[in-house]
């Protein structure tokens, strides 16, 4: 007995089986178009930041003597 699914894009019937060739679309259009969307960033993957840009700031980060000088013979700037 095989699986009835639907085609993401379409939403037409797709048998999940060894013979649909395009599963779980139902045609090569349908998964280009999907493709597509991806590509354009119409479908994403929502992502929590890894830290709060707030933070660097309150570090003192964005202060412009951070980032200038010269490493100290150990690599480390001063």
């Amino acid at each position: 007995m095989s699986l009835s699914v639907k085609c993401p894009t379409c939403q037409q019937p797709v048998e999940w089986n060894a013979e649909s060739k395009f599963k779980p679309f139902c045609s090569d259009r349908c998964k280009l178009i999907d493709l597509g969307d991806w590509a354009s960033e119409k479908h994403a993957i929502p992502v929590k930041p890894q830290f709060d840009p707030e933070l660097l700031d309150q570090l003192g980060y964005d202060e412009a003597e951070f980032f200038v000088g010269e490493p100290s013979d150990d690599g480390k700037y001063q």
